[in-house]
């Protein structure tokens, strides 16, 4: 789904990423641990084709992401740190928006039918503003399920929920997984994230440090290496 080799990103003399190659397959789940400032949001606007690399190679799906972005923008969906709502809007009318600017069904039975999926359809007709963080979060995903997307893209996804709202999000994303999607998730959250991954990866000075099967690391291994290479012996992570 995802084959990135070499990418970098500069500004001027300074370089965000340096180097970067991973692949992700179909049903794969990939967690992207690292500080602030190391690259990782960086990194997922690049996959998303909403940056482009100063150079390197970017396929999804099969397509040059960095030649044709327009090719592969249908199959990837992000969902950013903010979930980028339309306050003034219903939960409803947010939903029709997305799917008309996107171009797909925006018939009212799908559009109540993906708000039930994310647990939002009593709250249909309620204007965002009103939402918790973990609503708004819910309503965001719920676009997802809008435009059928393969990839999906997160970006501190589980900052700001309780702890229903980050089970229900586990949850959402081991579904969206085992439909054949694949997962790049940005988080500080050592125990969701890995909950949730198949692989974790840590980016450290624009650089992936370490790449290996979630299941090969215990949390408390997890923490101890990323302590070592992303923040230097003896800092808390």
């Amino acid at each position: 789904m995802v084959q990135a080799e070499h990418l970098r990103k500069t500004y001027g003399r300074t370089a965000v990423l340096d180097d970067v190659s991973l692949d992700l397959g179909a049903g794969e789940g990939l967690t992207l641990l690292g500080p602030n400032g190391t690259g990782k949001t960086t990194l997922l606007r690049i996959v998303a084709t909403l940056l482009r690399p100063t150079s390197g190679l970017l396929r999804v799906a099969g397509a040059d992401a960095v030649k044709e972005p327009e090719a592969v923008r249908g199959a990837i969906d992000m969902v950013g740190h903010g979930s980028w709502v339309y306050e003034d809007l219903t939960a409803l009318e947010n939903l029709r928006f997305w799917a008309v600017m996107g171009g797909h069904d925006a018939g009212e039975a799908r559009l109540r039918a993906a708000l039930e999926e994310v647990e939002l359809d009593a709250s249909a007709d309620q204007r965002a503003r009103t939402f918790s963080a973990g609503m708004k979060r819910r309503l965001a995903l719920a676009r997802v399920l809008l435009g059928r997307a393969r990839l999906l893209l997160l970006d501190e996804p589980f900052t700001g929920l309780d702890r229903a709202g980050r089970k229900w999000l586990g949850e959402f994303l081991l579904s969206f997984k085992a439909r054949g999607g694949a997962l790049v998730v940005a988080t500080h959250s050592f125990d969701a994230g890995v909950g949730v991954a198949d692989r974790v990866a840590i980016l450290a000075g624009g650089r992936i440090v370490l790449d290996r099967p979630a299941a090969d690391l215990g949390l408390e291994d997890l923490r101890r290496v990323y302590d070592e290479l992303a923040m230097g012996p003896g800092t808390a992570s």
